[in-house]
């Protein structure tokens, strides 16, 4: 029978509880840990424990809303640390910013337990992927770093062309606003922001409104660990503080993990849209594709993982898998199966797959959802599919979608799989080809004529073609982007460094006076700019 129950309050281990609610009553600007004595906002987990009361959701503590006034504040600050690429940050040497960021770094891992058990109750990530976010991050940093140095060895040298020697180097852009998502609140803020500052930029940073108080922790550290002015947070409601932020013009650069819609109206508020450069990750409305030559039962084991890890909240899931007509019936077996066996409960249980869902409307969503599908001629094809207990939601396989249908076009962003079969293989590959989304696609087939002939269209239609493998973002090495509405601008260790970075060079006619002067400027090191120093 499926257990959706939720613990009591004696029941929760003694090393997850909570030491008690974290009030959150200071924020990081221009260097200094301000006070905040205005209101703030409550902090709920989707976690909830029984009372007598009923179900309630547990207190994990309280940010702050600040104003515009607090926003346009931090602001100021940036503007005045960057001040006009001035500032004593952005034409600092790369060395000497790499020595702040592995400071920081050893600070922030100080941190690790806290933070983690932070990002499990506030999101419900289970307390496993918990640390494996922190340590991804840690590991993001450290690629960075060694990616910058890369960077700067290539660049230590002049070039020399038609009599004119140059040296082509990185700079900052200015400015930048940075958001994350809820989903990933640590590692894709920091897949961000530790690039923008590395590469020389200040930085305002807005947490997520689930996934705020996890960053808390490391405030203090970003404030002794940069000049003053490189790294202020803006807490606030959105809708009241990003809007003045961004028509005051003076963002250089907006990054945001998030919808397309909100990218697009965040971007038609600035003044000066070309001096705007915009890094960002939206919507995706992943496909996998099972074509009659896959292996089942790796098909069927990467489409669950990649339909459900952290309950299909990722812009990577799987959120439609294509099946050949004359396979769907044992790959719906399967598939039920194996949904089957996935554990569901509290996220500090061991090998847990299914957790409670942070968003507090997200239950109603994904119900919604499976009325319009069932209206539509679907239906949840597996045991307690759709089931919901507060923010408990089990799984659901929904098949056969058609195109009338919310599942068929929407990103859920939940545990629910769509399913349809197909005849043509024209038909996902035009599926593909309509839909407002490029990021990712599943191909599976044993097939290698057939496979080739599915990877030349589709590379044309989305940023990634996995292979017998689910949709991912990792390795982070690799190339992270979409097309159309799915992502502006490439994160990857090394592209996120040109990103938030501008090709500059400084050049000069090679008459013996101009050797001389740059011998001297080179030799005595009297530019962090033009230099020959080499990083190891």
């Amino acid at each position: 029978m499926l257990d959706l129950k939720f613990p009591l309050e004696n029941e929760i281990p003694e090393d997850f509880r909570l030491s008690g609610p974290l009030r959150q009553t200071t924020y990081l600007c221009d260097g200094e840990m301000r006070p905040w004595t205005g209101k703030s906002h409550d902090v709920f987990s989707p976690v909830c424990v029984e009372k007598p009361s009923g179900l309630t959701r547990v207190l994990v503590g309280s940010y702050p809303i600040c104003t515009a006034k607090e926003a346009m504040e931090a602001l100021d600050a940036a503007e005045k640390a960057y001040n006009n690429g001035r500032g004593i940050w952005p034409t600092m040497s790369v060395g000497d910013r790499i020595k702040c960021i592995e400071k920081f770094t050893h600070r922030m891992i100080e941190k690790k337990e806290e933070v983690a058990k932070l990002i499990m109750w506030e999101i419900g990530k289970s307390y496993t992927d918990s640390i494996k976010e922190f340590d991804r991050t840690v590991e993001y940093i450290y690629a960075t770093v060694d990616a910058l140095k890369d960077l700067d060895r290539q660049s230590s040298g002049f070039q020399i062309v038609d009599g004119i020697a140059a040296q082509v180097r990185r700079s900052p852009l200015g400015v930048v606003l940075c958001m994350g998502p809820f989903n990933y609140p640590l590692n894709e803020t920091y897949t961000t922001l530790i690039p923008a500052l590395i590469m020389g930029n200040t930085v305002l940073f807005k947490p997520p409104k689930h996934g705020s108080l996890l960053h808390f922790p490391l405030l203090e550290a970003f404030g002794e660990c940069f000049p003053k002015g490189v790294v202020n947070s803006v807490y606030g409601r959105g809708a009241d503080i990003i809007p003045p932020l961004m028509q005051s013009g003076r963002i250089n650069v907006l990054t945001l993990i998030g919808s397309s819609k909100v990218a697009d109206q965040l971007k038609k508020l600035h003044p000066k849209v070309n001096r705007l450069r915009a890094i960002l990750g939206l919507d995706a409305k992943n496909a996998a594709i099972v074509t009659a030559n896959s292996d089942l039962d790796l098909a069927v084991k990467e489409c669950v993982m990649g339909s459900l890890s952290f309950n299909g909240q990722r812009c990577t899931a799987i959120k439609i898998i294509f099946v050949h007509k004359s396979i769907v019936a044992k790959f719906n077996e399967k598939l039920t199966e194996a949904v089957s066996q996935l554990i569901i409960g509290m996220p500090w249980e061991k090998a847990v797959n299914i957790t409670p869902l942070p968003e507090p409307q997200k239950p109603a969503y994904l119900r919604e959802c499976l009325e319009d599908a069932e209206k539509h001629g679907a239906k949840v094809i597996n045991p307690n599919g759709g089931i919901q207990n507060e923010s408990f939601c089990y799984p659901a396989i929904v098949y056969p979608v058609n195109s009338k249908m919310k599942l068929y076009r929407e990103e859920q962003f939940g545990p629910i799989i769509p399913v349809l079969h197909f005849e043509d293989i024209e038909e996902p590959i035009q599926y593909l080809i309509d839909s407002p989304h490029g990021q990712q696609v599943s191909l599976f087939s044993s097939d290698s004529e057939e496979l080739a002939s599915l990877i030349d269209p589709l590379v044309n239609q989305v940023s990634r073609v996995n292979i017998n493998s689910q949709c991912q973002r990792g390795p982070d090495v690799f190339p992270f982007t979409g097309r159309k509405d799915s992502a502006e601008g490439t994160l990857s260790v090394s592209d996120a460094l040109r990103s938030f970075s501008i090709r500059s060079l400084v050049a000069a006619k090679l008459t013996e006076g101009n050797k001389h002067l740059l011998n001297e400027i080179i030799t005595d090191q009297e530019s962090n700019f033009l230099s020959t120093k080499f990083i190891f």
